[in-house]
């Protein structure tokens, strides 16, 4: 990713049709967290409430999308506290935003991108560190945790993908999409306030 990406990202943030996304992205996240979220035992966790924050890292990037993780993984906290407060998680989820705004801001949403971007994201974020701040919260073994962790991760892997993937393309058939990608938003602007 160039460092022409990562400043077009972070200029994002002052549109208010941007901010106005985020916003419906954020209470659609908070609203699939509530209904689709299931616990199966303390350490692991499946849900579709991450898909507005990959929609929001598709469409804005990684800086962002790395904002957005970061303020909603504390303003969902707040809403429905599941245990103590640990920075760690959010910093996971910020990462996870940053990692899938460079693999898909301003490019081509390809299954292939898709599967390689959660892979990481699974790897990194999900086996990696999440297992290491559980076991800082709770202290019940890193190695103990990680082989439950893996077999979730190694499942929703493809089935998170494929989701993503098909949710991204039907939306981006309706034509959502076209205000905000490639600069277009900035265009129709400049074009009423010539008119």
């Amino acid at each position: 990713m160039t460092h022409n990406r990562f400043v077009e990202s972070a200029g994002e943030l002052k549109k208010l049709p941007v901010l106005t996304v985020c916003a419906m992205l954020a209470a659609l996240a908070v609203l699939l967290e509530r209904v689709t979220s299931i616990n199966i035992g303390p350490y692991i966790k499946i849900g579709f409430s991450a898909l507005p924050n990959q929609i929001c890292d598709a469409l804005f990037g990684p800086v962002t999308g790395t904002l957005f993780a970061g303020i909603l993984d504390v303003v969902k906290y707040f809403i429905r506290p599941d245990g103590p407060f640990f920075f760690g998680f959010t910093f996971n989820a910020m990462l996870a935003a940053f990692i899938y705004g460079c693999f898909y801001y301003k490019k081509k949403i390809t299954i292939w991108r898709v599967l390689v971007a959660k892979f990481i994201v699974a790897l990194i974020v999900n086996v990696l560190l999440n297992t290491w701040f559980l076991d800082m919260l709770y202290g019940n073994g890193f190695l103990k945790v990680l082989p439950a962790r893996i077999l979730k991760n190694v499942i929703m892997w493809p089935i998170d993908s494929i989701i993503f993937f098909l949710l991204y393309m039907a939306i981006r058939k309706t034509g959502i999409f076209r205000v905000f990608e490639n600069g277009r938003f900035n265009k129709s602007k400049a074009a009423a306030s010539q008119s």
